[in-house]
């Protein structure tokens, strides 16, 4: 809810805070922790859009709490359907930045693609976001806010079933891993940890931190070649984080029984996808508890007219050829791409108009590193 009553432009968009944030920010007003734990609740679990709505607090403190906040979430302005039942769906967020989040309906259960930046800086050749180039990280409550209004449009009741929700739409989660962090925790437990998978390009330091978490969701790696060479040529990312480090980070990664690395390789026609890759990806693998999902590359007009995806043989040959050498193997079926709302296709509809394509140099850190 965007707040247009004088002064606004002084207050603090209490839904825009960390955890950390919004404790220091509202210390000034509330000095018992309670009421500091109702008043993040009613945001972000009970889905509270203006302070005065907050009834558990008296008519004095949530005046006062308006002189010097307010509360302002994203709204979906756009909305797109393919004919599988894939909804891709625009966000505008408060500052005018949008997003694309998608749900996935698949055999009495959904799947939310959610997006952790408004934009991506890492250049991927595969990836329209990419393509586009860097935007801003997003807060803690701008990613609430995707699951919660997908829902909402869903018609989700408390006794639907959970949706599976996965980190895969725009923007390097791991760049992000504050806020994302504190999503995740906030999601939970009404979401099961098993149930989240984050996808990464491989930002090691991250990933290290992440182990160090008591609770952890599923971890999923781009991988997309099994050599430096062509995964440096199709994701720049690699020269800063090369496949050596990355695998021995992953090989030291902690993993409760029974779960495993999920193993992300986008198949690209002639140019990852012999035999002789798989067995190359196959060796690169080995050791890891790893399980693979091969993803036939999704064109897009904006893309490299080199990333065309393989035919469905090439593609069974190759995943046949991984299950032989001892690697659970599936491939991701295309949802949305009608709507360029597939892997690789999220753009925002605003972000045409910056019209410059994302570089990297050879070597450069990320944009921005974990914090």
């Amino acid at each position: 809810m965007s707040d247009s009553r004088p002064g606004a432009e002084q207050r603090r968009n209490l839904f825009a805070l960390s955890r950390a944030d919004f404790d220091r920010a509202l210390a000034t007003f509330i000095d018992r922790p309670y009421r500091l734990n109702q008043i993040y609740l009613a945001l972000h679990r009970r889905g509270v859009e203006d302070i005065h709505e907050m009834t558990e607090l008296s008519l004095a403190l949530r005046a006062e709490l308006s002189r010097h906040f307010y509360v302002a979430t994203p709204r979906i302005t756009e909305r797109q359907r393919s004919a599988d039942g894939t909804c891709k769906y625009l966000l505008r967020l408060h500052d005018g930045a949008t997003i694309e989040a998608v749900d996935i309906p698949s055999d009495g259960r959904r799947t939310l693609c959610i997006s952790s930046q408004a934009g991506c800086a890492l250049a991927c050749t595969f990836c329209v976001t990419g393509y586009w180039g860097a935007g801003r990280d997003l807060s803690m409550g701008e990613i609430l806010a995707q699951v919660r209004l997908i829902n909402r449009e869903a018609g989700t009741t408390p006794s639907s079933p959970a949706p599976n929700i996965v980190f895969m739409g725009m923007g390097e989660p791991l760049l992000n891993l504050q806020a994302v962090g504190e999503a995740l925790e906030v999601l939970t437990p009404s979401t099961s940890w098993k149930r989240i998978t984050v996808s990464t390009v491989g930002i090691i330091p991250a990933i290290e931190t992440m182990a160090t978490w008591r609770r952890r969701p599923n971890l999923a790696i781009s991988l997309h070649a099994p050599d430096d060479q062509r995964r440096s040529q199709i994701m720049p990312i690699n020269q800063t984080y090369p496949l050596a480090e990355l695998l021995a980070c992953l090989r030291r990664y902690p993993l409760e029984r029974g779960r495993k690395i999920t193993i992300e390789y986008l198949l690209i026609r002639h140019f990852n996808d012999s035999l002789e890759d798989a067995d190359q990806t196959a060796l690169l693998l080995r050791g890891l508890r790893a399980k693979v999902n091969l993803i036939p590359v999704n064109p897009d007009s904006v893309l490299d007219e080199t990333m065309i995806p393989p035919d469905a043989a090439t593609v069974e040959r190759f995943k046949n050829r991984l299950n032989q050498r001892g690697l659970f193997t599936t491939v991701r079926q295309r949802r949305g791409d009608e709507v360029h709302g597939a892997c690789g296709q999220l753009r925002a509809f605003g972000t045409k108009a910056h019209g410059v394509r994302a570089r990297q140099e050879p070597g450069a850190k990320p944009v921005s590193e974990p914090r």
